[in-house]
């Protein structure tokens, strides 16, 4: 699916999940002016074709995960086989291949004292046709996770925003939870589909519909959980996504990073371990796009003193499930 062939209903849909994730198509329609059909079709499509995929995901707050960032350089040919095992892995959110085939950026979920993470932390240098790692720990989100790039390229009016915020309760701030087992259940299928249907919960939890429905708001507004859409950028005409490593001051570090989560083109910002320092995925029209954002909106920032960038070829995983989209095309 090409870029010019995503519709301006494709993409007021896509913002339609990030405010409601599991309102019914009905409604959806109702406020964009279509059909439920036409909204359900569309979304199919799009889900389909490995582009939209709305998820809900646990706060690592609560879950006591630590977030690592690792990038893994391979030999020829050995990249994507590696990306796909790595991929299939519970512990890992997103898999990219960057720069030119040959190199793996990936997310992992560790915690320490179970098996996961840490396990994998351990077992990849010695991986053979590997041949570096690197591992950095994530310190702070400035711009991402719950907060979506939808925000900085809103497909809907503030009008249609409010009408389908109706329905939807406010989370508060994270308040003591403890996940149940029935918790831990209810989000492993939520990971992969936030949009099942409850009879389906019913299926693979066990659970009644009644006690789905009560857990599961609970979990939304305690903080615990929250929904989040996960999109192919060419959606919103923003073919070229890239991974940036930025090594700062440690004076500037703080302000850097604000600064650089309030650009449009960030999707997320992140100060990790390790020499750089600030790890930013930023997505752009194409190389020209890209250009002119470093040298107009990150050249002037004060305090940088190396950049690295790494386009994605393809997202192997996101968003915690297996992709099935194609390389970008530069």
């Amino acid at each position: 699916m090409e870029s010019d062939m995503f519709t301006d209903l494709d993409r007021q849909i896509t913002h339609a999940l990030q405010v409601d994730a599991r309102a019914p198509f009905s409604r959806i329609g109702e406020v964009l002016g279509v059909s439920d059909q036409t909204v359900a079709r569309r979304y199919a499509r799009l889900r389909s074709a490995g582009l939209l995929r709305v998820v809900g995901l646990a706060n690592p707050l609560l879950t006591g995960h630590v977030h690592w960032f690792l990038r893994l350089r391979c030999a020829p040919g050995a990249a994507p086989p590696m990306a796909e095992a790595l991929a299939r892995r519970d512990d890992t959110s997103w898999v990219y291949l960057t720069s030119v085939g040959t190199e793996i950026f990936c997310a992992v979920r560790a915690q320490p004292d179970e098996s996961g993470g840490e396990e994998l932390l351990k077992r990849l240098p010695h991986t053979p046709r590997l041949l570096s790692v690197e591992a950095h720990r994530v310190l702070h989100l400035f711009y991402g996770g719950s907060l979506s790039l939808l925000e900085k390229y809103p497909a809907l009016s503030e009008e249609q925003v409010e009408r389908l915020k109706e329905h939807v309760e406010p989370a508060t701030p994270l308040v003591d939870l403890e996940l149940t087992a029935a918790d831990r259940r209810i989000l492993a299928v939520l990971r992969h589909d936030a949009r099942v249907p409850i009879t389906r919960l019913v299926s693979e939890t066990g659970m009644s519909a009644i006690t789905l429905r009560h857990r599961m708001a609970a979990l939304r507004l305690s903080g615990a959980m929250y929904f989040d859409v996960e999109f192919d950028p060419r959606l919103f005409g923003l073919g070229l996504r890239t991974i940036i490593w930025l090594t700062v001051s440690p004076a500037n570090l703080k302000s850097i990073g604000q600064a650089l989560a309030g650009h449009r083109e960030t999707a997320f910002v992140v100060a990790t371990t390790g020499s750089s320092g600030l790890c930013v995925s930023v997505s752009c029209e194409d190389g020209a796009a890209l250009y002119d954002y470093l040298t107009s909106r990150v050249a002037p920032l004060r305090g940088i003193h190396h950049l690295e960038t790494a386009p994605v070829l393809r997202a192997v995983k996101y968003g915690g499930s297996l992709t099935n989209s194609p390389p970008h095309r530069f």
